[in-house]
């Protein structure tokens, strides 16, 4: 197979407004929202009309892109409103939705034309025979379905001309393309229509019968045994960070991070070590190697472990969580750079989460700039010495080493704060 060294589209989640910025700033090529409607994630902070024209608008200054998430699956009367929704959206300058239901890609093809359609991972596209059809259907991009192999990848590539988006990083789903009814049943809560409650991700029990099977005698005086064998259902999280070559020799179009409930912390840190690594690659092919140091990066913000999912080989036993965390988060996100004046050293900063004198914190941005720093004074916002700065969204300033730059990020290590606890 010929290799293919098109530089990939690095494509960002953003649940709000600051998250599409700050996905920007560090380096994502694209960004995909949702909205007030046809979306998949109720629970995420949705878009309005006049948030999307900002988000575009910030977006397209920066010759990046957004496109909106429409992938629900439409029951009776669901799709009342979607017309009038998809032309707002195109004239808002909304680069592409992302659907799975025919009934909304009609609708929107017919409603808004102009408007570009992308089928959503939800329709499981696995194969280049689908892709092609939807391609005639008039899309122009397939989000693979995440149980799609790199061998698989490979094929797809050499076999059709429509775009190739994929995951690469972040939570997968224990169904088939994320197409669950565990929530409808057990909470009453429809996964494919915004209000998926994650019931995988519960804790659950396994039980055995002491009948064989039996159940007319369960309630007389018989009960469960109990098994001492742990039972989950809950898939560990996707990162392909170690195989950047095979994504990018074998053609996938856009590389897309999970996540737009995850917060500023987690967008900016992945989204910096793919671009990152993407560059880096792409700059020198033959000399290229993974560093570990973006390795250990995202592992700052890992959530579960850490694996790839379905391009080398089904999931085992491995990929799923059981009992204790085999390795715990490390870091946690307590603020922001506001604004920094060279000439005093001074940072503006605004907290996030608690941190106090005496604390070692490190402060990052876009390029995988680091440095640590012992805070040695802090003042709030009227200029008095204070030890800590404890209240949500607090305004302080304090000295720094080294030059930052406003939307650098400060994290606080969690080891270090478990160290001083124990030697106390």
């Amino acid at each position: 197979m010929t290799k293919q060294m098109k530089r990939p589209e690095l494509l960002a989640p953003a649940g709000t407004l600051e998250k599409l910025k700050t996905a920007i700033h560090y380096g994502a090529d694209a960004v995909y929202i949702g909205g007030d409607a046809y979306g998949l994630r109720s629970r995420a902070g949705n878009f309005s009309f006049e948030e999307m024209a900002e988000g575009v608008a910030f977006a397209h200054e920066r010759g990046a892109k957004v496109y909106v998430a429409a992938n629900m699956v439409t029951h009776e009367n669901n799709e009342i409103g979607a017309g009038e929704f998809f032309r707002t959206i195109r004239d808002i300058g909304i680069d592409a939705i992302i659907v799975s239901d025919p009934a909304l890609m009609q609708i929107a093809a017919m409603d808004a034309p102009g408007l570009e359609i992308h089928l959503s991972t939800q329709q499981s596209a696995v194969n280049y025979e689908t892709l092609n059809f939807w391609q005639e259907a008039g899309l122009t991009r397939c989000v693979l379905g995440r149980e799609v192999s790199m061998a698989e990848v490979a094929e797809i590539r050499q076999n059709t001309t429509v775009e190739i988006e994929a995951f690469i990083h972040g939570a997968m789903c224990i169904a088939y393309s994320g197409r669950c009814v565990l929530s409808n049943h057990m909470s009453n809560r429809d996964a494919n229509r915004g209000g998926c409650s994650q019931s995988c991700r519960w804790k659950y029990g396994l039980f055995d019968l002491p009948t064989a099977g039996n159940r007319e005698l369960v309630g007389k005086g018989e009960e469960d045994e109990d098994i001492d064998e742990a039972f989950s259902m809950s898939a560990v999280d996707l990162s392909m960070i170690e195989h950047i070559p095979d994504i990018v020799e074998n053609g996938i179009d856009s590389l897309k991070i999970e996540g737009r409930m995850k917060s500023i912390h987690y967008v900016s840190t992945v989204v910096n070590v793919y671009r990152k690594a993407i560059d880096s690659y792409l700059e020198d092919p033959e000399n290229y190697e993974l560093q570990q140091d973006w390795v250990d990066e995202l592992w700052k913000v890992a959530q579960r472990e850490l694996a790839t999912g379905f391009f080398y080989g089904a999931p085992t036993e491995n990929e799923q969580l059981f009992g204790e965390r085999r390795r715990l988060p490390r870091y946690k996100f307590v603020g922001q750079v506001l604004a920094y004046d060279p000439e005093t050293q001074m940072a503006t900063i605004q907290q996030r989460n608690k941190f106090k004198v005496g604390d070692t914190v490190e402060f990052y941005g876009p390029g995988m700039r680091h440095h640590m720093e012992t805070i040695e004074e802090i003042w709030d916002e009227v200029g008095e010495n204070i030890d800590a700065a404890p209240h949500a969204m607090q305004v302080i300033t304090m000295k720094v080493s080294q030059p930052v730059k406003p939307q650098d990020m400060i994290r606080k290590s969690l080891e270090r704060t478990r160290r001083k606890a124990v030697q106390k």
